[in-house]
């Protein structure tokens, strides 16, 4: 049975209709909430929720996991501009996680666009050029959302730059409650302050967030001693201690990034995200790339 509005607000609604459950604006118009045998029936458009693992499913080791991904990580062979391949197969693994209802955060950089530093070597203002690293970074945000949402993911962009037409701006308590909501959210614009790099905003944020995990996607399977690529006797470690890892200057994130995991007990996980179902693995706790913890 349906009640017109003209109809409910003229009190024309005969006895033993449903009860009115309130009314609620969207886009200037209103409209009725009417609950019919128990069951709300609203005129919002439910986001498709992820799949309930079940009970054959794996059991995934992490519940709540920040996603770091690299600009280059976006692009094409060079890791420049935006390549479309490269969104479709991030977006894949993304949903392939989300699928065993692990909350998905995503922070990602902008190198593909722009980098901070390499424009101030070029005569930029380091301030300035910190901020176009942002913008790129927001850019990256929107090509990663389009991407998910086309293959059904609801999805969230937060800005730590104010630009309400394009994203939400930051706020630790929206964002976990899209988290609750089965959303993946995608972090952009860094912290939103020049001088500190996306790592530290990845950091920052898995902390706000209360993530068990930083997972750090990269080109190679985890850390080395040195670089593989120039010496292919470069030694990977499965696991190392913060501690380990500052006095073998080991780069594993930015000085910055890497101490406030630290300081917080933070794990992070370098695993290479171009090997298919990488990401999968690491999150149902396969030993996958190389773990940093305590």
């Amino acid at each position: 049975m349906q009640i017109s509005a003209a109809a409910a607000a003229s009190g024309e609604v005969k006895a033993g209709t449903p009860p009115f459950n309130g009314r609620f604006r969207r886009c200037g118009l209103t409209f009725w909430r009417l609950w019919f045998d128990g069951d709300l029936r609203g005129c919002y458009k439910v986001s498709a929720m992820p799949k309930t693992a079940s009970a054959k499913s794996p059991k995934p080791k992490y519940r709540r996991i920040l996603l770091k991904l690299s600009g280059e990580g976006l692009g094409d062979e060079n890791g420049r501009g935006i390549a479309a391949p490269a969104l479709r197969r991030l977006a894949d693994e993304i949903r392939a996680v989300r699928d065993l209802g692990v909350q998905v955060v995503v922070v990602v950089g902008g190198g593909n666009i722009f980098r901070g530093l390499q424009g101030s070597k070029e005569g930029i203002e380091r301030a300035t050029g910190d901020y176009m690293g942002m913008l790129g970074t927001i850019i990256n945000a929107l090509a990663l959302q389009d991407a998910l949402e086309k293959i059904g993911v609801a999805t969230r962009v937060q800005s730590a730059i104010a630009m309400s037409q394009v994203a939400e701006t930051f706020i630790r308590r929206r964002a976990v409650r899209h988290l609750e909501k089965g959303r993946v959210v995608i972090f952009g614009g860094g912290t939103g302050n020049p001088y500190f790099s996306t790592d530290t905003a990845a950091a920052l944020r898995a902390n706000e967030i209360g993530a068990e995990v930083i997972l750090k996607a990269t080109k190679v399977d985890g850390i080395y001693d040195c670089d593989p690529k120039k010496n292919p006797q470069a030694k990977r470690f499965a696991q190392i201690s913060y501690l380990d890892a500052l006095q073998k200057r080991l780069q594993v994130m930015d000085s910055t990034a890497f101490s406030l995991c630290m300081d917080n007990k933070m794990p992070i996980i370098v695993f290479n995200s171009f090997q298919p179902k990488n990401l999968r693995r690491v999150v149902l706790g396969e030993k996958v790339g190389t773990l940093v913890t305590e």
